[in-house]
């Protein structure tokens, strides 16, 4: 994709990075996940409990259910309709992309996320070296990943969304995990309790099976992928996404960071048809990305976890889930600027995917909120 001036240009120009918070120095490095949860009060009411199979169905640590199925501001409500109204209009869409995107950054430097810093940190450096290593040229983008995602008109193909994933992703945490007081504290609640879920999912339905492969699809900048490598360092994993600029990102921060026994691997290709080998892998992650599927491409990534999984091997999706009692009870501000940000958000609500798994095949198909936001769904191929 050509560009006519400079990411860093781009991005210093832009009159979006206007938003208020003071902005540490020093951006916060993400620490490798624990395995286990501290021992303070408030992070054992939030970990998730090594519980028996019959008990891992539900809401864990104190997370609450909503009353309702999915948040009313979603489907064909007339809060939705109404909402989806504004959004059309698209002199009001603009300046929601604007307020969303300032609410972003300003929520996250609030809480110490020092957004920008590390957005220019990444821009600055040679990153984009590791673009024509990593780019599959014939690789034919589905038409609903071209359309705009988190106030990028461009979406996840643009260097900026690249450099900002992380302090987004870091962000996202502390929305989790609002009690937290660090954003590794969050972290390690939130990806800890995922993690843990896949563990145990994957000891109590796949005998002695040993994790060999992982496959992270929908990796972003591997934060996600990062996790399990840690979690399973015998391991060989793989980080697999749309965006050649996210996974440029992802390559140039792995290759500065602890050297593993074995490098993740990344893989610039389409989730829906990975064109990787049949029952190749002991887990497939999908993390935070069916949000931001119409449901079409929801069945197919299915369909295909299953073509690449060897029976025994475990499934594991963790994104919001339309049973959160805070989802549901979002402002109005906020879940508006939420669905103008997010085009396929009522088409995911509406997508039942655990029904989607077992008609894929899956058995063992198990749920549970593993923070007030998310739910991670986990399930296994037949052995």
């Amino acid at each position: 994709m050509a560009l006519t001036t400079s990411p860093l240009q781009n991005y210093l120009s832009s009159s979006l990075i206007s938003a208020t918070g003071n902005a540490s120095t020093t951006a916060n490095k993400p620490t490798r996940i624990s395995i286990v949860i501290t021992s303070t009060v408030r992070m054992r009411q939030w970990a998730v409990q090594a519980a028996a199979p019959e008990t891992t169905t539900g809401s864990v640590g104190g997370f609450e259910e909503g009353v309702l199925v999915r948040p009313n501001w979603t489907g064909e409500t007339p809060l939705s309709r109404f909402v989806a109204a504004l959004i059309s209009f698209k002199p009001l869409y603009s300046l929601l992309k604007l307020g969303a995107r300032q609410v972003f950054i300003s929520t996250a430097e609030k809480k110490n996320i020092p957004w920008r810093e590390m957005t220019k940190e990444v821009l600055e450096s040679e990153v984009y070296k590791e673009l024509e290593s990593i780019q599959n040229n014939s690789l034919v983008y589905p038409d609903y990943y071209l359309n705009p995602f988190h106030a990028y008109d461009e979406g996840n193909l643009t260097w900026l969304a690249a450099a900002e994933a992380e302090p987004a992703t870091m962000s996202m945490a502390m929305r989790a995990i609002p009690d937290a007081s660090s954003v590794d504290e969050a972290n390690e609640i939130m990806r800890g309790n995922w993690i843990r879920a896949i563990e145990q999912h994957h000891i109590t339905y796949s005998g002695a099976s040993m994790v060999c492969d992982i496959l992270d699809i929908g990796c972003s900048v591997g934060v996600s992928t990062g996790y399990l490598a840690d979690k399973f360092p015998t391991a060989k994993v793989t980080g697999l996404d749309l965006s050649p600029y996210f996974l440029a990102v992802a390559q140039y921060k792995a290759k500065r960071g602890v050297p593993r026994k074995f490098p993740i691997r990344w893989i610039h290709a389409n989730g829906e048809d990975t064109g990787l080998p049949a029952k190749s892998f002991d887990i497939v992650s999908i993390s935070y990305v069916f949000h931001e599927c119409p449901t079409r491409a929801i069945v197919n990534i299915i369909n295909e976890a299953f073509r690449l999984l060897r029976p025994g091997g475990t499934l594991a999706l963790t994104d919001n889930s339309p049973k959160s009692k805070k989802l549901q009870e979002l402002s109005p501000v906020l879940f508006t600027l939420m669905k103008s940000t997010e085009p396929f958000l009522d088409e995911y609500y509406l997508t039942d995917v655990e029904e989607t798994m077992r008609k894929a095949g899956f058995v063992n198909i198990k749920s549970l909120l593993t923070d007030p936001r998310h739910m991670t769904t986990t399930a296994t191929v037949p052995q």
